[in-house]
């Protein structure tokens, strides 16, 4: 499904080139449970932002499903972004002044859906990730863990093939981080490809995959057969 080969990127710091990813060879296959993990400035979030296709490299190929992602426009990454990768971050990045609801919805009807259409996915996800009762509340009058189901509910809305999760329990407590994870473990035993980035290694334990990465190299990439139980 995912194929990297030779990714090379780098950023302008001042006046110094900083090397954020040095020729990554990586494949993933459909249905994958893959934590991406190590220190600060590794890489890991630019590897994840290059696979979701908000950041281009300066060098190599990327191929999603056997097409070449390098070569396409902006505009033809946008809608292969929008109908297959899904994506969840720390800080949740929900409109404040829209509902639970609302937040949800707002991907289909960027892509245009039908009213009806809309609402019956809004309505269905909505009591899947015990939402339904939270619908009609904005961001700010939701706990953190409702905001993360709700970016979550948002990311796979459109039914992606991949999603791409960014430290998803980094702002949350106990509780709250194993509902979230309870999810999208889930959404995965159902066939999706999860790619997560952590710091935590008892969460990184908990996929199927484990690639750490350090200063923009991978450093190891270790399969395991059995997720272990997870302590947050």
């Amino acid at each position: 499904m995912i194929s990297l080969s030779g990714i090379h990127r780098q950023f302008q710091v001042g006046d110094e080139q900083v090397t954020a990813l040095h020729d990554i060879d990586l494949t993933i296959s459909s249905g994958e449970y893959v934590s991406i993990m190590g220190p600060s400035g590794s890489g890991k979030s630019t590897l994840l932002n290059v696979i979701g296709l908000l950041d281009r490299p300066d060098s190599g190929t990327y191929h999603l499903e056997e097409e070449n992602m390098t070569t396409l426009g902006d505009t033809q990454q946008a809608a292969l972004r929008r109908h297959k990768i899904g994506f969840v971050f720390q800080f949740f990045h929900l409109v404040p002044r829209m509902s639970a609801a609302e937040n949800i919805e707002l991907p289909m009807m960027l892509a245009g859906l039908a009213g009806s259409e809309r609402k019956n996915r809004v309505n269905n996800v909505l009591q899947a990730f015990g939402l339904s009762d939270r619908a009609k509340h904005r961001p700010d009058q939701l706990s953190g863990g409702q905001r993360q189901r709700v970016a979550i509910a948002r990311a796979t809305i459109m039914q992606p093939h991949i999603l791409l999760a960014d430290e998803p329990t980094g702002n949350l407590d106990r509780v709250s981080g194993q509902e979230v994870i309870d999810i999208i473990e889930a959404l995965n035993q159902q066939g999706l490809t999860l790619i997560m980035v952590t710091h935590d290694p008892e969460l990184g334990k908990r996929s199927g995959r484990r690639i750490r990465m350090v200063d923009g190299l991978i450093d190891s990439d270790i399969s395991s057969q059995t997720p272990t139980e997870l302590t947050i």
